[in-house]
């Protein structure tokens, strides 16, 4: 619909609105032959209505003809292959437009590309939903403004887009594997398609180390995900998982993927994220996980980066590696972290640590309170559980 018509607002609310319409009358009507081509035709007509309610046709075709140069018209139609390229890829990387800041790039392309919500996203940054409902609002505008034409950037600009549009497929990738609200602990929707898409920048970019090891670390990460949840959905921990179920054939394709990235030198954040995941991997029990390369791992990716989430999993892994006491004394210098003060997951591994320690009585008041502040059901569920646990220990 972008690519048809250019108006990227208008062309959401229309999509939607025809999303909307196939969940009334499908389930009566059936599904249509094309159910792609279906949504596009009741997109077409429903912004084609807006357009005409906006403004008279010329000033319609100006802003159109703005959008495109003329050698651009003859593009396919929108329900039709372009070239061969992906219409999500070129949206991926048109949102990552050097235009906008790289907060409103990331916000807008989970917005608009990965499906997410404004409060899902609002959480991924640690901002109020409020300040991110304005972020995306003004970059849409500002992608409007620019003019820039539906088709994927050139080599150049390609390469100015890039780190935004990784950072975007991790996040979205990441609330897809554990999601921050919700019944469900995973959304596999979510991350089949930050794979799939990671795929696609791979295809664009196969000599970039960064891009690889992003896919390496997916891979690696979603090996696990069937062996995370019970029958009933209930989360299961890494170390209590059955490493039986964990996909040997992605594990594979992300191992050999991260080796071979690994091997041009300077390593940068996903090639040793994707190196830790392959610890994790390939280690047959939790018990034989090498917990000190780990820690030297998060160490080095401490230096690349100031996230708060590192830093708590290096506290994670300096307590597997040393035991819960020096996990427990780095978690005091994080508690004073901002970014981190409404984060359930502190709370959680301040409790486990605790428990770990033999302090039940702290770990089960750490536990409900990280219950407290979790939005995901099946995390509250697991914490619940574990606070009552230690409760009837008491």
């Amino acid at each position: 619909m972008v690519r048809r018509y250019g108006h990227f607002a208008a062309a959401e609310d229309a999509v939607q609105e025809a999303l909307l319409a196939a969940a009334l009358r499908w389930p009566t009507e059936g599904l249509p032959d094309d159910p792609r081509a279906w949504l596009i035709t009741v997109a077409a007509r429903r912004l084609t209505d807006l357009l005409r309610a906006e403004q008279a046709r010329r000033r319609r075709e100006d802003t159109a003809a703005a959008w495109k140069s003329p050698g651009e018209w003859l593009a396919p139609a929108a329900d039709q292959p372009a070239g061969g390229s992906d219409d999500t890829l070129i949206l991926l990387f048109m949102c990552c437009h050097p235009a906008l800041p790289p907060a409103a790039q990331i916000a807008l392309t989970l917005r608009a590309v990965g499906g997410l919500s404004t409060a899902e996203i609002a959480r991924a940054f640690l901002v109020p939903e409020g300040t991110m409902t304005r972020r995306i609002t003004r970059a849409k505008q500002r992608v409007k403004d620019s003019g820039l034409p539906f088709r994927l950037p050139r080599a150049a600009e390609r390469a100015e887009r890039l780190a935004a549009v990784l950072h975007v497929l991790y996040l979205i990738f990441n609330e897809g594997y554990a999601s921050t609200s919700g019944p469900d602990l995973q959304r596999a929707e979510l991350t089949a398609e930050a794979i799939r898409l990671t795929r696609l920048v791979r295809r664009l970019l196969p000599g970039d180390a960064e891009v690889t090891g992003l896919l390496a670390l997916m891979l690696l990460t979603d090996a696990r995900r069937s062996a995370r949840t019970g029958p009933d959905g209930a989360l299961i921990p890494m170390a209590e998982q059955d490493r039986t179920r964990w996909d040997a054939a992605q594990i594979a394709e992300g191992v050999e993927l991260v080796t071979g990235a690994l091997s041009r030198g300077k390593p940068g954040p996903y090639q040793i994220q994707a190196a830790i995941a392959a610890l994790h991997d390939e280690a047959r029990t939790a018990e034989e996980t090498d917990w000190p390369q780990i820690t030297a791992l998060y160490e080095l990716l401490l230096r690349l980066s100031d996230n708060p989430m590192v830093a708590l999993n290096h506290a994670v892994a300096v307590a597997m590696a040393r035991g819960p006491r020096a996990g427990l004394d780095r978690l005091e210098g994080l508690r004073q972290d901002k970014r981190l003060a409404g984060d359930h997951r502190l709370y959680a591994v301040r409790a486990h640590l605790l428990e770990q320690a033999g302090e039940h009585e702290a770990a089960r008041a750490a536990y409900e309170e990280a219950a407290g502040r979790a939005m995901s059901l099946p995390q509250q569920r697991y914490l619940h559980a574990r606070a009552a646990l230690l409760r009837a220990a008491e």
